[in-house]
């Protein structure tokens, strides 16, 4: 298990989903959590987790995971990460990331569900201190766009839906992507989200997400939490539609 820093914020993973999935954790900067990168969470099953007051890091799903089979950061049809169960990396896209910036100097936490990377399970953000509640409570997998749908489980059935951008860059293209935001259009004018290919598929299904890198512009996609009111918040996979 890793070290414990200085942990004084709380985050509480909760998986409701009717299946096991297997949630991770990845620092970015600060400390690192109480709690090992990578674990199996049973349905209906939560984990409790304590993070430095200056932790930047995320939070993402996978689904259906062997990691004896194939270890590493295909261990898993979505989400999978170098070091198969207990990440030392980023997940494999497409995953749907709870991401968090936590600064113990203030003014505010930052925190959003982030479809960048993609799609893989529905997720919602609650908190203690009535903040804001991103949310994307929605299976985009079914209805996906064709070119973007997948990866598809054993029985067919779509348990994904990529990034525009990943796309891209399996093509060879993600360099200089207006989809990407890279390149020559690295800016928010140069890379409105009028450019970015099936940008309306997921900001009018899962509108309290990040969906592309300036998204923050749409209003709806990056919440923020004063700092002093210490909030505790919860990441549940598969949260009941409101």
């Amino acid at each position: 298990m890793a070290s414990v820093v200085a942990a004084s914020r709380t985050l509480t993973v909760y998986n409701a989903c009717p299946f096991t999935m297997w949630p991770a954790i990845y620092t970015t900067s600060g400390g690192q959590p109480n709690q090992t990168a990578g674990w199996s969470a049973a349905p209906y099953s939560s984990q409790v987790i304590s993070v430095p007051n200056d932790w930047i890091g995320r939070v993402w799903g996978r689904r259906n995971c062997n990691f004896t089979v194939t270890p590493g950061p295909n261990s898993c049809l979505t989400g999978g990460c170098p070091g198969g169960l207990v990440c030392t990396g980023p997940g494999t896209p497409p995953n749907t990331l709870a991401e968090f910036n936590f600064d113990s100097a203030g003014p505010n936490d930052y925190y959003d569900v982030s479809l960048i990377d993609g799609y893989d399970l529905p997720m919602r953000i609650d908190n203690n201190a009535d903040c804001g509640i991103p949310s994307c409570p929605v299976d985009l997998g079914p209805d996906c766009p064709a070119a973007q749908k997948g990866p598809l489980d054993p029985t067919g059935f779509p348990v994904g839906c990529k990034s525009a951008c990943e796309i891209d860059i399996a093509n060879g293209v993600g360099a200089n992507s207006p989809n990407c935001c890279s390149g020559t259009y690295n800016t928010p004018s140069t890379c409105p989200s009028s450019g970015v290919t099936n940008y309306d598929y997921f900001k009018l299904n899962c509108a309290a997400t990040y969906v592309y890198p300036f998204d923050e512009f749409s209003g709806t996609s990056l919440f923020n939490c004063p700092t002093s009111k210490n909030a505790a918040y919860t990441i549940t996979f598969c949260p009941p539609s409101l």
